[in-house]
Formats: C-alpha cells, structure tokens, sequence
C-alpha cells in the first residue's frame, strides 16, 4: 500500500498539470473566437465567387475551363490534407485521417496513384509513415492563415491537374459546425462539379456581362481564385475547429484531473486514518501490558 508521501507526491503532480490544462483551455477559448469570427468573415466571399463563377460558366457555355473538364486518363489522383500543427486537440485530426485513409484504400484498389500536399504537421506526419508521396506542404501556419502561404504547395497539384497529369484532386479537412461538433469532410476540389458551382435562382434572368479584356482570361482567372478560396475556406475551418476541439478537451482534461485528486485525496485520508488507528492500537496494546 502507498505511503503517505507517496499519495501527496501523487496529489501535487496531479493539480500541477490540472493548472496547466486549465491555462490551455483559457488560450484556446480565447484563440477559438477570434478563429470562429475569421471564419464566418470568409464565408460570404466563398459563397459570393461561387455564384459569379456559375454565371460566368452558364453564360459562356462555349469556352470550359479545365477545371470543369473531367479526365481519366493518367490514373493519378491528388489530396490536400489540411490538419492542424499541434496535438491535444482530440480525436480531431484522427477522425479526418481515418476518413482519408478509406479513400486511399479505395482509389489504390481501382489502380491509382496518390501524390498529396500536406498542410500542418499532423497531416506530413501521416503521409509520411504510410509512404505516401507528398509532393509539397506547408506547416506552421500559425493562428491566422495567410493565402500566399497556401497558394505556392496549392498550386503544384492545380498545375498537375490543369496539365491532364492528375484525374481529380480531393479537399480533407474538418468543417467547424459548433462548438462542441466539428465534422471531417472529404470533397472533390477538382474536376469542379455542376453542384458546387451552381448559382441561387433568386430570379428568372440570366446575367450578361462585358468583359475585359476577353472572355477566356476573366474565367481562368477567377475560377483560380474560386478554388484558392475554397482551400483557404477549409483552413480557416480547420482552425476554427482545432480551437474548438483543443478547448473541450482540455476541460475534459482538467475535470479528469479533479476526479483523480478528489480519489486520490480519499485514499490519502484513509492511509492516514489507518496510520492513525495502528498506533492507537499499539498505545493501548502497551499500556493493557504494563
């Protein structure tokens, strides 16, 4: 049985790293809304890009861009794997990567070859260990992401595709429901599929436009910038969503940590009540003898 030393020694590790979850549970409530408001800020630009593109795509039906051109002929297929750079976030990251290693498992089955980019050190990590080839990435982000970090790993597979060495790139991440739900999503990024760029028919009308300086540079140009949104839209998800996962698991950290002292105090009190009632017994033993 533990001496009472032991359990004290036990005690005081305990509450020193209840102090330390508690501290990481304030710093990502704090960094979770300042997160959650970057992420709502980039929604309506997603949503309002993806509408002009759907015009633009329905009002030039003679020109597609290759992004829309579905091709199946080199039997490559690219991932970005968007996850977070530091742990203690749950099951996160986990959730995401066991849906992205179905995927695998399904596309290799069907004789295809994977190349990915990784962005945040959980994800190199993983591809790494099941010798995945990963052909660009980009880590340490930091609490804000910035596009011109994402572009340059971004662009190596967008080029692949645009060049008919890649059949589809898949988007990995973890969209940011709530606070206490955060859902990993799996989606074709490329080829861009009718859905995703279907527009909301608030009206009857169609959209004429005047370009400049032509037709086909404005639609290469902004379909680029549809799918950079996309992917900054799914970081911006992703960190929200770490923040958010960090913090319920730190709490659940700290209570943990609680339950563990509240016990181990129990058991310490009763040591010490055991310690307490032997050497009464031995004082009255003594004292009966003389």
């Amino acid at each position: 049985m533990a001496t009472g030393k032991e359990i004290r020694s036990k005690i005081k590790s305990v509450e020193n790293t209840k102090k330390i979850t508690k501290a990481m549970e304030m710093v990502a409530a704090s960094k979770m809304r300042k997160a959650q408001d970057r992420m709502r800020a980039a929604r309506p630009y997603s949503d309002k890009i993806r509408n002009i593109a759907s015009n633009l795509s329905q009002a030039n039906p003679e020109y597609t861009h290759p992004f829309m051109v579905k091709q199946d002929n080199s039997k490559n297929v690219g991932f970005i794997v968007v996850t977070t750079d530091k742990g203690l976030c749950g099951g996160m990251n986990t959730n995401s990567l066991r849906l992205l290693t179905s995927k695998l498992r399904e596309l290799e089955g069907q004789g295809n070859k994977v190349q990915a980019v990784a962005i945040g050190n959980k994800g190199l990590g993983f591809l790494n260990r099941i010798g995945a080839k990963v052909v660009a990435h980009a880590v340490q982000l930091g609490d804000t992401p910035h596009l011109d970090k994402l572009i340059g790993p971004v662009k190596v597979l967008l080029d692949a595709y645009q060049e008919g060495r890649l059949d589809a790139v898949y988007l990995v991440y973890t969209k940011f429901i709530n606070t206490m739900k955060q859902e990993p999503m799996l989606q074709q990024l490329l080829p861009l599929s009718s859905d995703r760029l279907e527009a909301d028919k608030k009206g009857s009308h169609s959209w004429d436009y005047i370009y400049e300086p032509d037709v086909q540079s404005v639609i290469d140009e902004l379909l680029v910038r549809y799918v950079e949104a996309l992917i900054y839209q799914a970081v911006a998800e992703n960190m929200a969503s770490e923040q958010s996962a960090r913090m319920v698991a730190m709490k659940s950290a700290s209570d943990n940590a609680g339950n563990v002292i509240g016990e181990l105090k129990l058991v310490y009190n009763k040591t010490r009540q055991a310690a307490i009632t032997k050497e009464l017994s031995e004082i009255v033993a003594g004292a009966a003898a003389v």
